[in-house]
């Protein structure tokens, strides 16, 4: 179930979204030639988002789509994944040119921009789509997820981590008003877990 203060101040819906609250399989994005995805959840998935493309917007990141992924369910809404009985994840798929931006440099920034360290939870956010998460694409995803999480978690988060590694299956986009949510509603909702934190670099 959603925190009392995503009740308060993430709704389920707004008036200017009313109209648009159909969501579907992603829609096919327009991906340059030798573009590569990374998908990860880390709570709130506006707050990932909105990071992702501050900090990589001019890095070689090409687009950052929030949506659902990890659940049981065909087509799921905002409201369902809330209600914890979809089994989806929030989460941020992001579209990047490998030859500018690397996989592991993302991993990297994912452990740093969130809590990997409590199950189904980040922040004052609890419940199982707000879970910490790496949606992997291809075996080499995998062997450097697993590489960077290692490391991370014997460098950085002293031995708690509890992110998901698992093959990204179907992806849902979000509905269309959380799409570059915190760009349009600058004051919106941001969950504290989400900031930059200074670790050393990993070795």
């Amino acid at each position: 179930m959603a925190s009392l203060i995503h009740r308060l101040f993430r709704p389920f819906t707004t008036t200017a979204a009313a109209s648009k609250m159909s969501n579907a399989p992603a829609t096919p994005v327009s991906i340059p030639e030798g573009a590569e995805r990374a998908t990860l959840a880390a709570g709130c998935f506006w707050g990932v988002e909105h990071l992702f493309r501050k900090h990589f917007g001019d890095k070689g990141l090409y687009d950052a789509r929030v949506g659902y992924i990890g659940g049981d369910t065909s087509d799921p809404s905002y409201k369902a994944v809330c209600s914890g009985n979809t089994g989806h994840a929030e989460a941020t798929l992001l579209i990047y040119d490998p030859s500018r931006l690397s996989y592991p440099t993302l991993l990297e920034f994912f452990y740093r921009m969130h809590d990997p360290t409590t199950r189904n939870q980040q922040g004052p956010d609890r419940g199982t789509q707000y879970r910490s998460g790496i949606f992997f694409h291809s075996p080499e995803q995998e062997a450097a997820a697993r590489d960077v999480t290692k490391r991370a978690n014997e460098q950085w988060w002293g031995g708690k981590i509890v992110t998901e590694i698992l093959p990204a299956k179907q992806w849902w986009d979000a509905e269309d008003y959380h799409q570059l949510y915190l760009t349009k509603n600058p004051y919106g909702y941001e969950c504290p877990s989400h900031y930059l934190r200074t670790f050393p670099e990993l070795k």
